[in-house]
C-alpha cells in the first residue's frame, strides 16, 4: 500500500496575511476559493514539494499558530536561509544538535531531555545530512524547521 502525505491544514487568524507570507516565501499558489462569506480555502505548495498546505476560513477549529515542527528539507541550509531572508522572511540562525541527533525542540515549549540535545550555533561540522537546522514562523506562529539533507538515507 502506498500512503502519501498530500496536505497539511494550518490554522491562521488572517487568511490574506498568511497567503501573502507564504507567497513571499516562494510557495506556489494552487487555489484560492471562497464559498459564501464563511468558507475560504487557500492551497499553496512549497517549491519542489509533493506535499502542500491549506488554510482559510471555516477549515479547522485548531488555534492559529498551534502547528509546530513542519519540516522543509533543503540541500543547502545556508543557501535556503539566505534565499528566505532575501525574500523578507525572518529565519533563525543555522544550528545543529550538540549530540548530532534529530532536532526536536521546535522552539515553543522546547524540552531538552539530555544535555547533548542543546542547540550549537552553525551547521553540523561534518555537514552530514539530517544534521543542520534553521527555523522560522508564519505570522500566526506556526513553526517551520529547515533541515539540510544532501544525501537521503537508504530507502528514501
Amino acid at each position: 500500500m502506498n500512503l502519501k502525505l498530500e496536505l497539511i491544514v494550518l490554522p491562521v487568524s488572517d487568511v490574506d496575511r498568511a497567503k501573502a507570507f507564504y507567497e513571499t516565501a516562494g510557495f506556489r499558489l494552487d487555489l484560492d476559493r471562497a464559498v459564501g462569506d464563511d468558507w475560504r480555502a487557500v492551497h499553496l505548495t512549497p517549491p519542489g514539494s509533493a506535499c502542500s498546505i491549506i488554510f482559510g476560513q471555516g477549515l479547522t477549529s485548531a488555534a492559529p499558530g498551534s502547528v509546530q515542527g513542519l519540516y522543509l528539507v533543503v540541500p543547502d541550509i545556508e543557501q535556503a536561509r539566505a534565499e528566505l531572508l532575501a525574500r523578507g522572511i525572518q529565519v533563525g540562525e543555522v544550528f545543529h544538535d550538540a549530540g548530532g541527533i534529530f532536532y526536536h525542540g521546535h522552539d515553543r515549549g522546547a524540552v531538552v531531555h539530555h544535555a547533548d540535545q542543546a542547540r550549537v550555533p552553525g551547521p553540523r561540522p561534518d555537514r552530514a545530512s539530517y544534521g543542520s537546522f534553521s527555523t522560522f514562523r508564519d505570522p500566526d506562529g506556526n513553526g517551520w524547521v529547515l533541515q539540510e539533507v544532501a544525501k537521503r538515507a537508504p530507502g528514501r
